[in-house]
């Protein structure tokens, strides 16, 4: 049995994490378009005030306050949707937790933590929802990562978590089809976005942390989940750099290694120490309400390849996807051949300088 998916403005929706960046963006976008938005996150403070400036803006908004690493409270979200409007029909894992650090240097306590939000939580979610939408129908949709496909050096216990993600939500994607039950399981796999992810995370570097380019805007994400609430899809990767390095990684894997070695260790540290952005979403409730994040770097408003994937257009999708690649493979033979100069001649770049060479990456790729 087919999931036949409302549209937005008819639905109910459950977004957890909807306190910052993604979750914030998708629950302010799927308010804007009529749907009814039940806010989960930690932040009591963040979920009164959206809720209150939704009202205000003629939407319907409920919150819960939750910690999704803890199923009864995840089973409250739930209880709270049916109690004020009868149900939901989409409900969406965005809640997450950020490291970064060399696996060496990370407390595994920390890791342990961060997988009981990032997987346990989403898991939580994902099972009360497929027991409430068995009967009404309806779209599960889990927040992955390009993370899932390729892993990411000095944010590898983020990276083990969006594989776990993507392996939980395949495999029950795969049960409830072979239940033929009504529900559209999506794994939405975004490229480095501009929120506060970096400002949120526990950091164990020696310098400050920042996300590798390409980057695109929260907003590419929630437009992406918001047309898989409407229309039955399994994979959707949100950015152009995102299917790019999933294909890389595929056919080229060890040449993936050596770019991700090279290039992506540099391109997570900022040419500072660590400085404090008040408490890190590991050990607190961070969400304030912020959608965008603070980089020096170019940001896509779009993404060409992700509208022409959810759209069917396969030859435009794998063309603007194939182009990314090369771009990639571009700046990282140019980064290498800078580098080896560098050494060759004793007069070395910069962290900064390395950064912004390697930066050209959304330039050529929009």
């Amino acid at each position: 049995m087919s999931a036949e998916l409302k549209p937005v403005e008819d639905q109910v929706m459950v977004v957890t994490g909807a306190s910052s960046g993604i979750g914030l963006t998708t629950a302010r976008m799927a308010a804007d378009r009529g749907a009814k938005v039940v806010l989960a996150a930690r932040s009591e403070d963040a979920l009164r005030e959206l809720t209150e400036e939704i009202r205000r803006s003629g939407g319907d908004a409920t919150y819960v306050v939750a910690d999704v690493s803890d199923r009864e409270d995840v089973r409250r979200i739930a209880a709270e949707a049916v109690d004020t409007y009868g149900g939901f029909d989409t409900w969406v894992n965005v809640a997450g937790t950020f490291l970064y650090g060399k696996l060496e240097d990370t407390p595994v306590e920390d890791m342990r933590e961060q997988f009981d939000t990032n997987v346990w939580g989403l898991l939580y979610g994902s099972l009360e929802a497929a027991d409430h939408l068995k009967e009404r129908g309806g779209a599960i949709i889990n927040i992955g990562s390009v993370a899932s496909d390729e892993a990411i050096p000095l944010q590898g216990s983020y990276s083990a978590s969006k594989h776990a993600v993507k392996g939980f939500t395949d495999a029950l994607r795969m049960e409830l089809e072979n239940e033929d039950a009504p529900v559209s399981v999506t794994l939405v796999k975004p490229a480095s976005i501009d929120t506060p992810y970096a400002d949120h995370a526990k950091n164990y570097m020696e310098q400050d942390a920042t996300l590798p380019p390409p980057l695109y805007a929260p907003e590419t994400v929630a437009r992406a989940i918001l047309d898989a609430a409407e229309r039955p899809q399994r994979d959707v990767y949100v950015g152009g750099g995102a299917k790019g390095m999933a294909a890389l990684g595929h056919y080229a894997s060890r040449l993936m290694d050596k770019m991700m070695a090279s290039a992506f260790v540099p391109l997570q540290r900022r040419d500072e120490p660590p400085h404090a952005h008040g408490p890190n979403n590991l050990d607190a409730p961070t969400g304030d309400l912020e959608e965008r994040g603070d980089y020096d770097r170019h940001v896509s408003e779009t993404s060409a390849y992700t509208a022409a994937s959810q759209r069917g257009s396969l030859t435009k999708a794998l063309l603007a996807g194939a182009g990314v690649g090369a771009a990639a493979l571009a700046v990282y033979a140019r980064y290498r051949s800078r580098r080896g100069r560098s050494k060759g001649s004793g007069t070395g770049h910069s962290e900064t300088e390395r950064r912004h060479s390697v930066g050209e990456i959304p330039q050529q790729s929009r």
